[in-house]
């Protein structure tokens, strides 16, 4: 007769087999006792495990293990379990390759080549984001800038280069706000003022809008017309009228929501190629000035005098305006949804028709918690690269062309853009005026292409129209070029470029007025909430959890900076008000 094991040692029972005492415990009967014994001694002494006659107490403490019962086990060993949400399980199924990743079942050999393939994954992960931040970058190098950046180069030679480098800093932080509103709400600002404000202010930040993207479009067309007319020689009338067919290749291509995300590639790579002919011709440029000390280019990225000087005053705004620009705002929230989507859909979250376009009764698009965390973190470094190299590179370059070559010149102050072609052709080579023309016709076509998206995304956003995309496009298109073609008629040569740094100014002025709503929405709990299901949800960093949902607005530190940043560019825009007010140029 058998009784469980019993601690006391003292009770003995004729009949039953008690366990012996503690100290005789390496001392019983069991089948193990020598393995038992020799590993207790192995840990205590440390032992050598290559001796031959503990060869069989390693292999008893190390067990052989499935993969699958190492993995179990793996699991099993944290602190907390984590019971992940269905849609979680689902993505942490999905083939490493979605989003990059290495696919090999065996990790790396050495600490290097973990950091190599670390490396390689982040790469290949970053890679698929390329695309967006071109797009937003073409509209940061448009013909507005060209007039502000040279006549700011003619007057000041250098010294607002730092004008630029705050424009472009300005630009980085409020587009990486853009990534972050579209990315979260699934929805770009023009959408985000139709659900979250009052009729009567959505209909007035439209009206800026709208008037932003007509004075940008102003821009765009008749630079397009003014490099055709010095490459080619094109009236100036029918140069506008041209500009129009950047509409055809948006229609063709341009389908974010229900078009395949080849096509979709392919348009971003067209504007990249144009972006990158635009870096070349600069290189070009900058190759042929002579007797300029690099030094002194560099220095001009230090504040200076100049900024609070009328006329500096007033030329800082344009640059402001032609680098922040409005239109810019509603575009960058509003391309980053496409991925967003294709995560989704992988993930198998989302049909691929939900959300189409085409069907306005399909439930609007909601990124998921998942594709918000995979792809907001990439879309907001390569929108930040993309503008703090090309945009930065290209705005520095025409300001230093111009104030290298034409400050000096008595007629370059007051000249327009095809008086700097001839000037550009004079002082530093008559291949510099044809590549400067080159460069303003691939800016202007680019950024046509660009600001009908944004025209787009304004009107189907806060108008909430119902008919055709197409038409829609059309009709945003036809808006925006009217106004060109009047001004090429009736001005003519004389006036044009007046008429882009005035067009850069009154987008100073708006800019204001449009990226008001952007902070106030990526601060509030009440927009920047993305639902989920409660199960399993794991906080990140910057986000907070609630009943139902993560939040993800922005935090204290970024709040002030936003601040300061809308803070400097109303004070800029009140002195100029003022400026033009007394007739002070």
């Amino acid at each position: 007769m058998n009784c469980p094991s019993r601690p006391d040692a003292d009770v003995h029972i004729e009949g039953w087999n008690q366990n012996p005492s503690d100290l005789a415990a390496d001392t019983t009967t069991r089948n193990d006792l020598n393995h038992i014994a020799n590993s207790r001694q192995q840990r205590g002494h440390r032992l050598d495990p290559t001796d031959p006659s503990l060869i069989d107490v390693v292999a008893v403490q190390q067990p052989e293990h499935t993969d699958s019962e190492h993995k179990n086990q793996k699991k099993s060993s944290g602190k907390k379990e984590y019971k992940a949400t269905e849609q979680e399980r689902d993505v942490a199924a999905m083939p490493t390759s979605l989003y990059g990743g290495s696919s090999g079942a065996d990790g790396p050999s050495s600490p290097v080549m973990a950091s190599l393939t670390r490396a390689r994954e982040i790469l290949v992960k970053y890679s698929k984001f390329v695309g967006p931040g071109f797009m937003v970058a073409v509209a940061y190098i448009d013909p507005g800038n060209y007039a502000t950046d040279v006549a700011a180069g003619a007057t000041y030679r250098f010294k607002l280069l730092f004008i630029i480098l705050m424009s472009n800093l300005f630009a980085i932080f409020l587009q990486a706000l853009c990534v972050k509103l579209g990315t979260v709400t699934g929805m770009n600002l023009a959408e985000n003022c139709k659900a979250h404000l009052p009729s009567w202010l959505n209909y007035v930040l439209y009206f800026f809008a709208e008037s932003a993207i007509i004075a940008t479009d102003i821009a765009e067309v008749i630079g397009t017309a003014i490099a055709l007319n010095v490459l080619i020689n094109v009236p100036l009338v029918a140069g506008c009228a041209i500009s129009i067919v950047d509409v055809l290749i948006i229609l063709l291509f341009y389908r974010p929501q229900n078009g395949s995300m080849k096509a979709l590639r392919a348009f971003e790579f067209f504007v990249m190629a144009l972006v990158l002919g635009v870096v070349i011709c600069f290189c070009f440029q900058l190759s042929l000035i002579e007797n300029t000390s690099v030094k002194e280019v560099f220095r001009g990225y230090l504040p200076s005098h100049a900024v609070v000087e009328s006329k500096g005053l007033l030329q800082s705004c344009g640059i402001l305006g032609a680098t922040v620009m409005p239109h810019s705002l509603y575009l960058g929230s509003g391309i980053v949804q496409p991925r967003l989507k294709e995560f989704d859909v992988r993930a198998g979250a989302i049909s691929p028709s939900h959300g189409d376009e085409d069907d306005p009764a399909l439930e609007k698009y909601r990124p998921s918690i998942s594709a918000i965390r995979a792809c907001m973190k990439y879309s907001i470094i390569e929108c930040a690269i993309s503008l703090f190299t090309f945009a930065l590179f290209v705005n520095s370059s025409i300001l230093i062309v111009a104030g290298a070559s034409l400050s000096n010149t008595p007629a370059a102050e007051d000249a327009d853009l095809f008086a700097i072609h001839d000037l550009l052709a004079r002082t530093l080579a008559p291949v510099a005026g044809t590549i400067f023309a080159l460069a303003l016709l691939l800016s202007g076509t680019s950024a046509g292409i660009v600001c009908t998206i944004a025209g787009q995304m304004v009107s189907e956003g806060q108008l909430n129209w119902t008919v055709a995309p197409w038409v829609r496009r059309l009709i945003t298109r036809a808006i925006s070029i009217t106004p060109s073609i009047i001004i090429a008629g009736a001005v003519g040569k004389q006036g044009l470029s007046r008429a882009l740094e005035g067009s850069q100014v009154a987008l100073s002025v708006i800019l204001p007025f449009v990226s008001a709503p952007l902070i106030y929405f990526t601060c509030r709990n009440s927009v920047m909430t993305v639902a989920t299901d409660g199960e399993g949800e794991v906080v990140g960093e910057g986000e907070a959890r609630v009943f139902g949902g993560v939040k993800m607005r922005n935090g204290w530190v970024t709040i002030v900076v936003a601040g300061v940043i809308w803070g400097i560019i109303v004070v800029m825009n009140v002195a100029l008000l003022v400026l033009v007010g007394l007739g002070i140029e």
